[in-house]
């Protein structure tokens, strides 16, 4: 195990009632503007979520509704979506993915009802809250009514069933779970078992791809970060733990019609190839990223090393370019933009862009590569950065603190509460600047917290995302396939929650929309932020 770091009817139905009771009395009852523009947003909200979910743009709808919860908490109806939005999007890359197939393909019921056995335990031992059974089971019950109306799943298995055949089935096993609440993972395994052979029985959906979406849903259920990972999602997250892996070196974003590179890999193929971050990729292999969907495009791109890719680009408002790749292992740099951005005041930079195995010895030789060049400040430039591997995190803040805590961990078992300390030996002393925007997470938090707390250096930007909490990666014995669970919480140095809070500056820099100069950080001159934190550090220097 590693760590890792329908319409809105409440609503308009409360406002109906209050409109029908000031017309029928003598007194008049006065609807604050601003909640009667309050529910047309949130009708607006819903209308463009319904017509994102008719066509079937789960990337898209996922991203609406992410937004949509973030600016109206605490409606329920906007969770349900999210989730269900979730549900689609995941199945639709399940049934994309190869090692997935392959595994329903070779494996029979039993064994995956051993798998969800395997995964309730490992919840069960490991997650950082205990866990309602129950809960597990209707979100397992969610995810079979989804893969029932997703093509992909009803051509792989060749179902003919129709909805009204199904809903009967559905209210049958409903009404056995009300009558039998779930209080342990043994009932849970019982009542998935009871739910597959039902279906299996009365609709003809193999109870293995039941079993497979109740092992998906037990994950995704606990949190946003937990989940299931299939045997080839497996293998991508540890290529990003080792920072390598096989492909064209590009970090690529979906878009409705086309896959924009947010980020391309130096020395990588799509470099080597003159692909460039803003470029969008609008067909590979011949076919349009329009003519399919984004996540089948993303897939496409994917393949064994030495084998060759056709992808289209296009640059601004240019026609499309065709360019031949060759796939092969990529190093993917944790540290990039290393330089000097004021000789005369000693000021170096450097972007930290993911916390990886190679983060803390890849740090020591840009650091010595400055101070060879005359470094007395350094500013580390963390917007965007994800975060990564825990252990990564307090060995770059070990670099820049004395003594004291970095960051401590509170989980379930005494093995999750951790208090990480800094080390005296090895330690640079010189003042330091850190940048963060919204999109600076995880790991990245647990730095930009400690250089805070104790009070090292200077934070400029956005307050950070918020996403305190500690991964681990579980492979499974009984499959080829994984989950990533949280199994804790972190904390500041001064003890302060960094889940739903984040880091906040002390210089924030009003955030503006990004250009892709953001992904190489200050070369081209439009980045307000660093013109900020080279300020500060120049400031620094002066006293």
């Amino acid at each position: 195990m590693r760590s890792l770091l329908d319409l809105v009817r409440f609503p308009i139905a409360i406002l109906a009632l209050l409109m029908s009771f000031g017309t029928s009395t003598s007194a008049q009852v006065r609807i604050p503007a601003q909640a009667t523009s309050g529910t047309a947003v949130l009708n607006e909200v819903f209308r463009q979520g319904s017509q994102l979910e008719s066509t079937r743009q789960w990337t898209e709808a996922v991203a609406h509704y992410e937004q949509a919860v973030d600016r109206h908490p605490g409606y329920r109806e906007l969770q349900k979506r999210l989730i269900v939005a979730r549900t689609h999007l995941d199945l639709a890359r399940r049934y994309t993915d190869q090692s997935f197939l392959r595994s329903l393909r070779k494996m029979n019921s039993d064994e995956w009802l051993g798998v969800y056995s395997e995964v309730l335990a490992k919840i069960q031992s490991h997650y950082v809250h205990l866990s309602d059974w129950h809960s597990l089971v209707e979100r397992g019950l969610t995810n079979v009514e989804v893969a029932l109306t997703e093509r992909q799943c009803r051509d792989q298995h060749a179902l003919r069933a129709s909805s009204s055949d199904v809903a009967p089935v559905f209210d049958n096993v409903r009404r056995v779970l009300a009558s039998r609440p779930v209080r342990t993972r043994e009932q849970a395994r019982n009542f998935a078992s009871h739910a597959g052979q039902v279906f299996e029985q009365h609709v003809g959906f193999p109870a293995s791809a039941i079993y497979a979406e109740f092992i998906c849903a037990a994950a995704s259920a606990l949190d946003e970060y937990s989940a299931y990972l299939t045997g080839s999602q497996l293998d991508d997250v540890f290529s990003q733990i080792e920072g390598n892996f096989v492909g064209l070196g590009i970090e690529i974003k979906s878009q409705t019609d086309s896959l924009l590179v947010v980020r391309v890999i130096p020395g990588g193929p799509a470099a080597e190839s003159g692909i460039l971050a803003g470029d969008r990729i609008v067909a590979v292999d011949g076919t349009s990223v329009r003519a399919t969907t984004t996540d089948r495009a993303a897939d496409m791109l994917k393949g064994t090393a030495g084998s060759e890719v056709s992808v289209a680009i296009q640059r601004e408002a240019r026609q499309p370019e065709s360019l031949r790749i060759i796939r092969r292992r990529v190093e993917v740099p944790s540290i990039e933009n290393t330089t000097m951005v004021d000789r005369q005041m000693g000021i170096g930079y450097l972007r930290l862009t993911s916390f990886q195995k190679t983060t803390s010895r890849d740090l020591d030789y840009a650091l010595w590569e400055l101070n060879k060049q005359g470094m007395r400040g350094l500013i580390i430039d963390l917007r965007g950065n994800p975060g990564g591997l825990l252990d990564a995190a307090v060995e770059v803040a070990d670099k820049f603190l004395e003594t004291g805590t970095i960051v401590s961990t509170r989980g379930r078992g005494f093995q999750e509460d951790m208090d990480y300390q800094a080390r005296l030996v090895g330690t640079w002393r010189l003042p330091l600047v850190v940048l963060l925007d919204r999109e600076s997470a995880s790991a990245s938090e647990i730095l930009a917290g400690a250089i805070r707390d104790q009070r090292r250096g200077t934070i400029v930007g956005e307050r950070s995302y918020g996403k305190g909490s500690v991964q681990g990666i579980f492979p499974l014995h009984s499959m080829n396939g994984g989950i990533r669970l949280t199994t804790a919480k972190f904390y500041s140095p001064n003890g302060k929650a960094i889940s739903g809070h984040g880091v906040r500056p002390h210089v924030r820099v009003q955030h503006v929309a990004k250009s892709y100069d953001a992904f190489v950080g200050f070369a081209k001159g439009h980045d307000a932020a660093f013109s900020v934190a080279l300020d500060v550090a120049r400031k620094q220097q002066a006293k």
